[in-house]
C-alpha cells in the first residue's frame, strides 16, 4: 500500500462523511478530537519516528495529515547520508502528490536544501524550480550546473545574481567558477561595488572592490570612506579643493554627514560649497539634506536651508518636511505657499487638505478654512478627528457595510486549502495557515474574494480578516473590521490602569491586529506588544508576577502589563494621551526628545513626530479610538479634548526619565 493519500481524496472522504450526517452533533468543531492527535504527533514528528500506522488509522481523514507526513519526511531528510535513500524517495513521492499545493511546495524546498548539502546535484536540478526559488537555492543551482557540466548560458545567470548588493554566501562557489572563466569582469565588480554603496552597505563594497584594479576601486573606496567617517571626508573634501570625487559619492557623504551631526554640518557648509565650487543650483541637494536633518529635529534653521533648495530638487517627501518645519515655526502664509506648490495629487491628501484649512484660517480666509475643514470631515482618518475638533463638531465613521453572501461564505469555508488553514490556525501553525489562506484565495473568483473577509472574521482570524479587507480595498465595514475579543482581559485592564477599554481596544489593533502571539523583529511579544524588560519592570511597579518571556503570550498576562505600561507612560507625562503613545512605540525618551519647549497644539506636534511609524502610529491610534467610542455608543464623538495643547515636560519628569534610562 502507498505511505502518501492525496490530500483531495482525503476531503472527499470527509465530505461524503458530513453528508451522512455523521457529524452533525459535532457541527461546530468536528475535528476537535483528531486535531489533538494531530498537534500531539505533529510535534514528535520533529525528533521522534512516531507509529505511522497508528496515525494512518486516526488521522488519515483528517485534513492536515500530509502535514505531519512532511514533518517526519523532514526529519527523515535531516538525519540522511551522503547517498540517496528511503528519505528521498519519500520527499519524491509526497511531492508528486502535493506539488502544487502549499504542503509540497514547503517540502520541496527543504527536500532541495538536503540534496544540496549532500551534494546530490542530479535529482536537485530535475526538482528545482527557478521561479520560486530563495537566493540561497538559485546559488545552490549554480553549483549543481558547474559539477553537472550544465555550463550553457550559466555565466549569465550567475552574473545577473552577482549584483546582489549582499553577500550570499551560497553563492560563492558559483562565483569562483567566474573568476576562474574570466567572467567576472571589472566591470561586474564595479556594479556590484556601486550597489551596495547606494545602499550605503559600505563595508561590503570595501571587500567586494578589492577585485579591481587600484585605480579603478580607488573612486569607490572614497566613497566608502565617505559613508563609514564622514566628518572626516568632508573635513578633508574642504581642505583639499583640487581632490576629485564622485559627485553621487560626495552627496552620499553629506547626506550621511548631515544625519549624524546637524550642528557639524552647519558650521561647515558655507566652507563645504566654496571649497567644492558649488553654485547655487549644484549647492541645492547639499542644502536639501541638510535642511530634510534639521527639520527631523525640529531646528529653526531648517528653514533657511530650504530656501536654498531650488523647485527640481523638491519631490514628495521634501515638500512634505517643508511644510512641517514651516508649521513647527508657526509661519503660516509659508505654509499656505508650500501646500499651493504641492502637486495636484499630493495636496489632494486629506492631510494637506487639513493644513490648508488651518493655514487660511490662521490667515484669516475663514470661509475658505471652513469648506477645506468640510471637506476633510468626509474621510475617516486622524485628520477628520482634528477637522471636527476645530469646527467644534463630534466625528462618526462613515461606515459601509460589506454585503454578506451567507451560501458563498459556507462553501467557501468547505474548500480544501480554506479547512487546511482553519486546522493549522487552530493548531498553532500560523506560517503554513497564512500559506494554505493564500492559496486558496487565489483560487476564488475576483467576486468571491471580499466574501473571504466575512470568512477569516468569522473564524476570529482577525488579522487575516483586516489584513485580506485591505488587499480588498475594504476599509468602512467598522463592526467587521474593529472586533473586541479578549474583552474580559480588557475590562480588567481597564479597572486596574484607569484607562478606557476603547483606548486599550487601539492599541492592541494597532500593535498586533489582535494576534496574541505575535512577535515583531525587536522582540516585543503579545497583544500589546510588551519587551520582556519592559514587562519585568512594569510588573515590579504594578506589583504583579515577574513574566518569563513566553507569558507574554498569554492575554492575561499580556493586556494588564500593557495597560500599566501606558498608564505609567501617561502619568510620566502629565496626562497627555498623543506623547504617551509615541512613547509607547518609539519609547519614553524619544518622545521626550520631541517634547516641544514651550506649549503646542497637539496637531503641529503630531505631524513634527520624526518616525514615519510613530507619527503614523498616533494619528491610527486616535482614529481607532473613535471607532471603537462610536461602536460602543453609537454616537458621533465629540473630540474637543484632542485640541489640549502639548505642555513642555518639567525639570522633574526629564530628570526621572533620564535616570531610568528607557
Amino acid at each position: 500500500m502507498n505511505r502518501f493519500r492525496p490530500l483531495q481524496s482525503s476531503l472527499l472522504a470527509l465530505a461524503l462523511l458530513s453528508l451522512t450526517g455523521g457529524m452533525a452533533h459535532a457541527a461546530k468543531d468536528p475535528f476537535k478530537n483528531t486535531r489533538e492527535l494531530f498537534k500531539e504527533a505533529y510535534t514528535q514528528a520533529a525528533t521522534q519516528p512516531g507509529d505511522e500506522k497508528k496515525d494512518s488509522e486516526a488521522l488519515r481523514h483528517y485534513p492536515l495529515y500530509p502535514y505531519l507526513q512532511a514533518a517526519r519526511i523532514k526529519r527523515e531528510l535531516s538525519q540522511a547520508t551522503n547517498e540517496l535513500g528511503p528519505a528521498d524517495q519519500s520527499a519524491e513521492t509526497f511531492i508528486s502528490y502535493y506539488e502544487r499545493e502549499p504542503v509540497g511546495r514547503d517540502l520541496r524546498g527543504a527536500w532541495l536544501s538536503s540534496l544540496a548539502a549532500r551534494r546530490q546535484w542530479q535529482p536537485f536540478l530535475q526538482h528545482y524550480n527557478d521561479r520560486s526559488a530563495s537566493d540561497s537555492l538559485r546559488c545552490q543551482s549554480f553549483t549543481a550546473r558547474i559539477a553537472l557540466g550544465q555550463t550553457q548560458d550559466l555565466a549569465l545567470d550567475i552574473a545577473r545574481q552577482w549584483l546582489t548588493p549582499v553577500s550570499l554566501p551560497d553563492c560563492e562557489q558559483a562565483f569562483d567558477w567566474m573568476r576562474a572563466q574570466n567572467a567576472l569582469t571589472p566591470e561586474l565588480i564595479e556594479q556590484r561595488v556601486r550597489r551596495a554603496l547606494e545602499n550605503n552597505n559600505a563595508s561590503f563594497a570595501r571587500q567586494i572592490a578589492a577585485g579591481l584594479p587600484p585605480d579603478r576601486a580607488a573612486p569607490l573606496l572614497r566613497w566608502a570612506a565617505l559613508l563609514e567617517n564622514p566628518q572626516k571626508q568632508i573635513d578633508a573634501l574642504i581642505a583639499s579643493p583640487a581632490l576629485e570625487v564622485e559627485p553621487k559619492a560626495q552627496l552620499a557623504g553629506w547626506s550621511r554627514f548631515a544625519r549624524v551631526d546637524r550642528d557639524g554640518a552647519l558650521r561647515r557648509y558655507e566652507n563645504f560649497v566654496r571649497a567644492r565650487k558649488l553654485t547655487a543650483e549644484t549647492a541645492s541637494p547639499y542644502a536639501l539634506a541638510l535642511a530634510l536633518a534639521l527639520s527631523w529635529d525640529r531646528r529653526s534653521e531648517a528653514l533657511d536651508y530650504f530656501k536654498r533648495v531650488q523647485p527640481q530638487d523638491f519631490d514628495d517627501v521634501a515638500r512634505e518636511w517643508h511644510a512641517r518645519a514651516a508649521l513647527w515655526a508657526g509661519n503660516w502664509k509659508l505654509v499656505s505657499n508650500i501646500i499651493a506648490a504641492m502637486p495636484d495629487q499630493q495636496r489632494g491628501l486629506a492631510r494637506w487638505r487639513y493644513w490648508a484649512a488651518r493655514a487660511s484660517e490662521k490667515n484669516g480666509e475663514a470661509e475658505l478654512a471652513r469648506q477645506l475643514y468640510e471637506s476633510v470631515l468626509v474621510d475617516d482618518n486622524f485628520y477628520s478627528i482634528m477637522a471636527g475638533a476645530r469646527l467644534d463638531r463630534p466625528v462618526a465613521p462613515h461606515p459601509e457595510k460589506l454585503p454578506l453572501d451567507q451560501a458563498q461564505v459556507e462553501r467557501m469555508e468547505q474548500l480544501p486549502p480554506m479547512v487546511r488553514a482553519r486546522e493549522l490556525l487552530l493548531s498553532d501553525l500560523r506560517n503554513q495557515a497564512n500559506s494554505e489562506w493564500s492559496f486558496g484565495f487565489e483560487q476564488l473568483m475576483e467576486s468571491a474574494r471580499t466574501q473571504a473577509i466575512h470568512l477569516a472574521a468569522r473564524w476570529g482570524w482577525y488579522d487575516q480578516a483586516i489584513a485580506t479587507a485591505s488587499q480588498q480595498r475594504v476599509y468602512n465595514d467598522y463592526e467587521l473590521l474593529y472586533p473586541q475579543p479578549y474583552d474580559a482581559e480588557v475590562l480588567s485592564a481597564a479597572k486596574l490602569t484607569g484607562l478606557s477599554p476603547q483606548l486599550i481596544y487601539s492599541v492592541m489593533r494597532q500593535e498586533s491586529l489582535y494576534r496574541r502571539d505575535a512577535q515583531s523583529s525587536a522582540g516585543a511579544r503579545g497583544l500589546l506588544q510588551m519587551l520582556p524588560e519592559t514587562a519585568r519592570r512594569t510588573a515590579s511597579k504594578w506589583n504583579k508576577p515577574r513574566p518569563s518571556p513566553d507569558d507574554l503570550f498569554n492575554p492575561v498576562i499580556n493586556v494588564p502589563l500593557g495597560a500599566a505600561n501606558l498608564r505609567g507612560l501617561l502619568d510620566r507625562f502629565g496626562g497627555q494621551t498623543l506623547v504617551a503613545l509615541a512613547g509607547y512605540n518609539a519609547g519614553p525618551n524619544a518622545a521626550a526628545r520631541w517634547m516641544p519647549s514651550e506649549a503646542l497644539d497637539p496637531d503641529i506636534w503630531v505631524e513634527n513626530i520624526p518616525y514615519n511609524e510613530t507619527r503614523n502610529y498616533v494619528q491610527r491610534i486616535l482614529w481607532h479610538n473613535v471607532v471603537f467610542s462610536w461602536l460602543k455608543t453609537g454616537e458621533p464623538q465629540k473630540v474637543d479634548n484632542w485640541l489640549v495643547r502639548i505642555a513642555p515636560l518639567s525639570d522633574s519628569a526629564m530628570v526621572g526619565l533620564a535616570a531610568e534610562g528607557t
